[in-house]
């Protein structure tokens, strides 16, 4: 197979490049992002592009970029990337949903306690030389009760966590999840809201859930709480969480992301919660640590290296999942087509008028992509998959061997 060249930016860590080269990849590592048409042409001539938060691969930028066949994004959300539309033309979006979740599990619960004991406004008076020793307002967390809105890889393991220092722990989510532990799930969201002491979000950003804690989820909040914010800055509104804090109904509150973030640590950073009492703001740091930042940068280069030489997408956030070992002994036909009847009867037609033996085959469909992989015994693979791509149903067809 010819060498793929993957572009990654936005200073992933250099683990992904290593892991990548090691595998056969040629890559090229950017430390900033790059938008719209500074984007395509930085991108021209690269199979793969890795990026993080900051980088928006939008339907302009796709249709501009033939020669992409994988989108990865190292971190956890994928909205940064239009789906639909990577989907349509047969582009795979893989992620990293588990490389991080201990990373923010930890820096949430690292902010339920420094908000019990007022610790950002202490430091901050300290180093303006003010000596404010009291017991006010300070608590322990132990024996509070912690709400946490989103039980999946991040909430459910920073509900173990919570359990191990006396915090009981309650959860709501809009799929059926199994709670861990002593964990209790409840049934709406205003029922978890006006139960905890804290609320850590840990949802995705999508239509449901933006704007999702407003001026009558937050007055739901018990008197006295914290809201702790993870996950995506649009599920907060800030101009009503402002007010909650001003008016006291809320203790304090810690914010790691923002509806509108600086595009680079060179641009100053404004918000409504700036000089609040009790306020944590963090840059979007929840998931940045260093061994967060390596294990998402082998997983997701793991997953292109299976795409690529298996075609495996077990993970891929918008495309059918086909989840199969590297080809051993018999070259290996991909076909991405549109779900429509008939496709697999027209290919498997074209094998056997080229009196090919179809040793293992898998199909995957969604709405609108059917994706195919076949192990094929035949003399000439690539002539099946140039007839295969003729088809007025194929979308994307390629061949892979063994790699040696």
């Amino acid at each position: 197979m010819t060498k793929k060249k993957i572009l990654l930016l936005e200073n992933i860590h250099p683990g992904a490049k290593n892991r990548l080269e090691a595998n056969g990849f040629q890559v090229q590592l950017e430390t900033i992002s790059f938008a719209d048409d500074e984007l395509v042409a930085k991108a021209k001539g690269f199979q793969a592009i890795g990026i993080r938060s900051k980088t928006q691969i939008t339907k302009s930028v796709l249709a501009q970029l033939p020669d992409i066949e994988a989108v990865g994004c190292f971190c956890i959300g994928t909205d940064q990337v239009d789906l639909d539309f990577a989907n349509e033309i047969g582009l795979p979006v893989f992620n990293a949903p588990y490389s991080n979740t201990r990373s923010v599990a930890e820096l949430v619960l690292c902010e339920m306690i420094a908000l019990s004991r007022h610790l950002a406004d202490r430091t901050m008076q300290m180093h303006k030389g003010q000596w404010q020793k009291s017991a006010d307002g300070a608590n322990e967390v132990r024996g509070k009760t912690l709400g946490i809105i989103g039980y999946g890889h991040i909430g459910s393991q920073l509900s173990v966590i919570a359990e191990s220092l006396g915090v009981h722990v309650i959860y709501y989510d809009v799929v059926k999840k199994l709670p861990l532990g002593n964990a209790r799930v409840c049934e709406t969201l205003h029922e978890c809201l006006a139960q905890s002491d804290f609320i850590s979000l840990h949802v995705p950003d999508t239509s449901l859930t933006q704007g999702m804690m407003g001026e009558s989820e937050i007055k739901c909040m018990k008197a006295g709480s914290y809201l702790i914010n993870a996950s995506r800055g649009k599920v907060v509104d800030i101009p009503a969480l402002a007010r909650a804090l001003k008016s006291k109904h809320l203790s304090g509150a810690a914010i790691d992301v923002f509806p509108v973030e600086p595009a680079s640590n060179k641009e100053p950073f404004i918000s409504e919660i700036q000089e609040l009492e009790n306020v944590i703001l963090t840059p979007h740091i929840g998931g940045s640590t260093i061994e967060a930042q390596e294990a998402i940068g082998q997983e997701v280069a793991e997953s292109f290296t299976r795409y690529f030489y298996s075609g495996a997408t077990t993970g891929a956030v918008n495309f059918p999942q086909v989840d199969v070992a590297m080809p051993r002994d018999y070259p290996r036909i991909l076909n991405i087509h549109r779900n429509v009847p008939g496709v697999l009867g027209e290919v498997n037609g074209i094998i056997s008028a080229l009196k090919g033996n179809i040793v293992a085959q898998h199909l995957s469909t969604d709405a609108r992509l059917g994706y195919l992989a076949i192990d094929l015994g035949v003399s000439d693979p690539q002539e099946v998959a140039k007839r295969i791509s003729a088809l007025p149903t194929s979308i994307r067809t390629r061949v892979v061997s063994e790699r040696k």
